[in-house]
């Protein structure tokens, strides 16, 4: 199984379509996005070409292959418009034998850890850092932002395959 793992479009139409190329590219069986799809947030920046509406129609065009969870920017109103759910706080993915607890970072997170058994991965967003920390009894990952990267980091994501993760840029 390909996975392609994703957080933090904020609007912004430009990385939006990156990240489509990318994932078409990658030739990856899912999408999974890490939530904060269409609004930038009080705390951030404009990113490049915010335009809300056409991240809408980019990534209603992947509607089949997406997973998603909730982030804080994103909301009711957002699900009234996107044709994939996108509401919930958390998923469980099962993936070549490793558990993956996917959730965006502001609810469950390293401070606030879900349930998880020794040897799972927790995967959040929210930080816009790119993370791979070793922790005693599970893997934290953070693929990072594909629109408003911080702390230096690039525009990237994650790439799962064979068990492997790859961090990658646009």
């Amino acid at each position: 199984m390909k996975l392609m793992i994703a957080s933090a479009i904020h609007g912004s139409a430009y990385y939006a379509e990156k990240m489509r190329e990318a994932y078409l590219k990658e030739k990856a069986d899912r999408l999974i996005l890490l939530g904060d799809l269409l609004y930038h947030g009080p705390r951030n920046d404009l990113p490049k070409n915010y335009e809300p509406k056409t991240v809408i129609e980019i990534l209603n065009s992947l509607k089949e292959d997406i997973l998603c969870v909730r982030g804080n920017c994103d909301s009711e109103v957002d699900q009234m418009v996107l044709d994939f759910p996108m509401l919930a706080d958390y998923a469980v993915v099962l993936a070549d034998e490793k558990t993956l607890y996917l959730t965006h970072g502001h609810v469950f997170n390293l401070q606030n850890q879900p349930k998880l058994k020794r040897g799972d991965y927790l995967v959040n967003g929210h930080t816009h850092v790119p993370a791979y920390e070793k922790k005693d009894d599970f893997i934290y990952l953070n693929p990072g932002s594909v629109s408003i990267p911080k702390e230096g980091s690039g525009h990237s994501y994650i790439i799962y395959e064979h068990g492997d993760f790859k961090f990658k840029e646009l």
